[in-house]
């Protein structure tokens, strides 16, 4: 029993955070990037999404008239 519980414990130290594996994949760096490029993204979804309609009505008014 004893020797069961010594080999399957250093297995679950090995398995590190997702947060530890996502530093070591892109770094702090690219990190910072994704994180300010999802916010960028985040905020031209939501403003452009806002006043599509309001932009898409007044291209075809104009374009009408």
């Amino acid at each position: 029993m004893e020797n069961n519980k010594m080999v399957n414990e250093p297995a679950k130290e090995e398995k590190s955070s997702k947060w530890k594996s996502l530093v070591k994949k892109f770094g702090i760096g690219g990190i910072i990037f994704f994180t300010v490029k999802g916010i960028i993204t985040s905020t031209l979804i939501y403003f452009l999404g806002k006043n599509f309609w309001t932009v898409i009505s007044n291209y075809f008014t104009a374009l009408f008239e």
